[in-house]
């Protein structure tokens, strides 16, 4: 009898026992909780870097566009003139468009090599064996149809040079303009603003080139001169003596001539050009080459419209 209340109460005991294991709850496995974590955050990390990644590969294939591997073949005129490029060499980083395609090609860490074009083949539609070209492009509706242009670096002014004070006195206006014999080179936005806004009596003198048209202009054969105000104020200090600058030219609109890259069309490397323009426009980079190379010409007068 005694052997079995013994062997009773040993069954209840274990009963009990067992009971509160499987109500009570289950411990925590510390370090089970801390590797889930850990992997869940190196998941999240995975997918951020991935995406990163992603927005990378993304602006590198843009910047990949280059027709040369690791540089950008850029174009320009034959000759180049102050203050847009210093001494014929591109190459030499002085001047205002060399300057700001070498710190173009330094924020996209590649190198530069140059190429010599005509004005009008850098306009011309058609594919083309470099990857930009820069000689003071205004950016054009009508140029815009057969080439692609960059976001601008410079929005330039017209101005009108002269050597014979005589014939520009009393010139106050763009209407006292008209009876003048008046020349721009071909293809440009000086040669359009003679001929759309001035619209002399006598029709414009059209040259090849900046080097044409100064020297046309030197020789006496135009009476004015019309070309970027720039350039005015170079050919006026330091190329002729006797030539002066008559006058800065009214805008017939705003931006009416900002100055851009120009690409074949639909060149995928435009927004990685942009996006190294934007940056060297927020750093200060262009305001201060414009400062260097450009904006020496003093207190000039503005014709009326």
């Amino acid at each position: 009898m005694k052997k079995f209340i013994a062997l009773l109460f040993a069954l209840t005991l274990l009963a009990a026992a067992c009971g509160s294991s499987a109500d009570e709850p289950a411990a925590v496995d510390e370090d089970t909780t801390t590797t889930t974590e850990a992997a869940m955050e190196e998941e999240d990390s995975m997918e951020e870097d991935d995406a990163m990644e992603e927005d990378s590969m993304e602006e590198s294939s843009h910047c990949d566009a280059v027709k040369t591997a690791g540089q950008l073949t850029v174009a320009t005129g034959d000759p180049v003139f102050p203050p847009w490029m210093l001494d014929d060499d591109p190459a030499s980083g002085q001047g205002f468009e060399s300057a700001v395609v070498y710190a173009v090609a330094g924020e996209l860490g590649l190198d530069v090599a140059w190429v010599r074009t005509t004005f009008d083949q850098g306009v011309a539609p058609g594919a083309k064996d470099y990857d930009f070209n820069v000689q003071q492009f205004s950016i054009t509706d009508a140029r815009d149809e057969v080439v692609d242009f960059s976001s601008p670096y410079y929005v330039a002014k017209q101005a009108i040079i002269a050597t014979d004070p005589s014939k520009f006195e009393g010139v106050t206006s763009v209407a006292d303009l008209k009876a003048l014999q008046l020349g721009a080179g071909i293809a440009t936005t000086s040669l359009d603003y003679i001929e759309t806004v001035i619209e002399p009596d006598s029709a414009a003198s059209v040259f090849d080139d900046n080097v044409a048209a100064k020297a046309a202009f030197d020789a006496g054969q135009i009476d004015g001169l019309v070309l970027d105000l720039p350039t005015a104020y170079f050919v006026s200090a330091v190329e002729i003596d006797t030539a002066f600058i008559v006058g800065v030219l009214p805008e017939i609109s705003a931006d009416a001539d900002a100055l851009g890259f120009v690409f074949e069309e639909g060149s995928a490397l435009v927004p990685c050009i942009n996006d190294a323009l934007a940056n060297l426009t927020d750093n200060g980079t262009l305001g201060d080459l414009e400062t260097q190379y450009l904006n020496q010409a003093g207190d000039i007068p503005v014709l009326e419209g």
